[in-house]
């Protein structure tokens, strides 16, 4: 066990265009087997703009992937999706006994997603 907590796969949107978390923003976490993407878990961000859990306790090492629906976020805002509209990170899980936490900084025309703490 890792001793920053029970193994997991977290997440947390921040809206940086508008300066808060973003709110009720789809995200899915995907695993790679083989040559197949197996789909784990679909949440929502809470008011505080995170999923705490998309995966947790039992995670194994290899290839995951999180899918940011950004247009469906945007349009749910009554905002436009110029630009960004879905945004995918393959990540590599090397050691399943930790926390990975991968947050998302989002605007209409950019992103950055980071290993987080």
């Amino acid at each position: 066990m890792s001793p920053i907590g029970e193994p997991s796969i977290s997440t947390h949107v921040l809206d940086v265009e508008r300066g808060e978390p973003a709110r009720g923003f789809e995200v899915t976490l995907s695993h790679w087997e083989g040559s197949s993407l197996v789909e784990l878990a679909t949440a929502v961000t809470n008011e505080d703009g995170r999923v705490e859990a998309l995966a947790a306790g039992d995670l194994r090492s290899g290839t995951y992937r999180l899918a940011f629906d950004a247009a469906g976020y945007f349009r749910r805002q009554g905002r436009e999706a110029p630009f960004t509209q879905r945004l995918i990170v393959d990540f590599r899980v090397g050691d399943p006994t930790r926390r990975y936490h991968v947050p998302l900084l989002l605007s209409p025309y950019a992103c950055t997603l980071y290993r987080g703490s």
